[in-house]
């Protein structure tokens, strides 16, 4: 196809086997958008396309993901807000022919194989069996409620508490490193809402505080700290990397400098009292396990 469609903070390019979203990154876009930046999403990770009337005066293109092929979309769990969803493209009325045209080209690439079901609205979709949309890339930090959550892009996840907002139970805890080999998921409710926070499943099942505040697993959101549109593409990342380890055999042992930097952390919450004796040791043994 090759076309370009350009809509209110989006832009869509039709290539052959895939619709490139560009997202606008002007005062009135959403953050989101600007962090986001481009798209690329594959023919096979679409479910259908859809038209429908928007607000004030405008029109609404909006391409449906198959369940599981977008880690973005997965770690959202439904909970965008319309203005935020990325697979929106908003247009002026007077531009629906247009949009039809496009609506139906598109699902004439799609065929009916690529869902199931009605396809204006893409229900029945089989889910993808891998994410067929690349994840957010490149290293990520941003500042919640009770320390800063870091990620290297690749394999380490970590949460360094802060002084203020950290539990006791956290600071008992100690920054900690995850690799994610050592988790099966991750848990996003989104900062807009009551209790947001980031919550990752290690495997193995072992008992958890039931409130992510008391989880050293978690980071909590506050008014102005995890903003969605920085705490949901790590979120998006870290998932699409735990998948991608799931397919990849074999664990690395952990470098030791970056043990020893968590031991050195360790041993100053020890001398500072905010860990006993035998905390201390069991950690310490721990840590010198992943060597």
């Amino acid at each position: 196809m090759g076309d370009v469609l350009a809509g209110i903070h989006a832009t869509w390019e039709f290539e052959s086997d895939a619709l490139v979203i560009r997202f606008d990154r002007g005062n009135r876009a959403p953050r989101l958008f600007g962090v986001l930046r481009e798209r690329r999403v594959p023919h096979e990770a679409l479910a259908s396309v859809t038209l429908s009337p928007g607000k004030r005066g405008t029109v609404v293109l909006h391409a449906v993901p198959r369940p599981g092929a977008d880690p973005l979309m997965e770690a959202a769990a439904g909970q965008l807000p319309e203005a935020c969803d990325p697979y929106r493209l908003v247009l002026p009325a007077d531009r629906e022919t247009l949009a039809e045209y496009y609506r139906d080209e598109l699902r004439a690439v799609l065929g009916t194989g690529a869902y199931s079901g009605d396809p204006s609205d893409g229900l029945g979709a089989e889910p993808a069996d891998r994410f067929l949309v690349a994840p957010p890339q490149g290293p990520q930090s941003f500042k919640a409620y009770d320390g800063k959550a870091s990620f290297d892009g690749q394999s380490e996840v970590s949460f360094r508490w802060s002084w203020t907002g950290a539990s006791s139970e956290k600071w008992k805890a100690g920054d900690q490193f995850f690799h994610v080999r050592d988790l099966c998921g991750i848990e996003w409710r989104s900062p807009d809402v009551l209790d947001g926070h980031l919550r990752l499943v290690p495997r193995g099942g072992e008992p958890r505080a039931s409130q992510p505040d008391h989880d050293p697993a978690s980071v909590v959101f506050g008014l102005g700290y995890g903003p969605v549109h920085l705490s949901l593409p790590f979120a998006a990342a870290v998932l699409a990397a735990i998948r991608t380890a799931d397919r990849v055999p074999a664990r690395t042992a952990a470098a030791p400098g970056a043990v020893a930097e968590r031991i050195r952390h360790l041993g100053e919450l020890h001398e500072a009292g905010l860990v006993t004796d035998e905390e201390f040791s069991a950690k310490k043994a721990e840590l010198l396990a992943e060597l």
